[in-house]
């Protein structure tokens, strides 16, 4: 009968593993909500990353029709004082 353990010692038992499972629910709500925040920050990133990179080719892309253009300017100049100052 060494072994036996007593009713009451066995509600408590019972008791401190509920309150423990309870604690344990909790954390892992906790944890299971940050991986929800983690994975949608994830992909708000990945987002934001290939906006930048769209962005990154169109100023690339307006740059040098900038060029381009800032070059006729420059052209037409030279025709217009060629001809007007032979």
């Amino acid at each position: 009968m060494e072994d036996w353990i007593s009713r009451r010692e066995h509600e408590e038992f019972c008791k401190r593993m509920e309150e423990e499972d309870h604690r344990q629910n909790r954390r892992i709500e906790a944890l299971e909500n940050i991986t929800l925040q983690i994975s949608t920050l994830s992909a708000s990133v990945e987002k934001l990353a290939l906006n930048i990179e769209s962005m990154c080719k169109a100023q690339e892309a307006q740059g040098k029709r900038l060029e381009e253009l800032e070059g006729r300017d420059g052209e037409m100049w030279r025709k217009v004082t060629g001809h007007a100052l032979p």
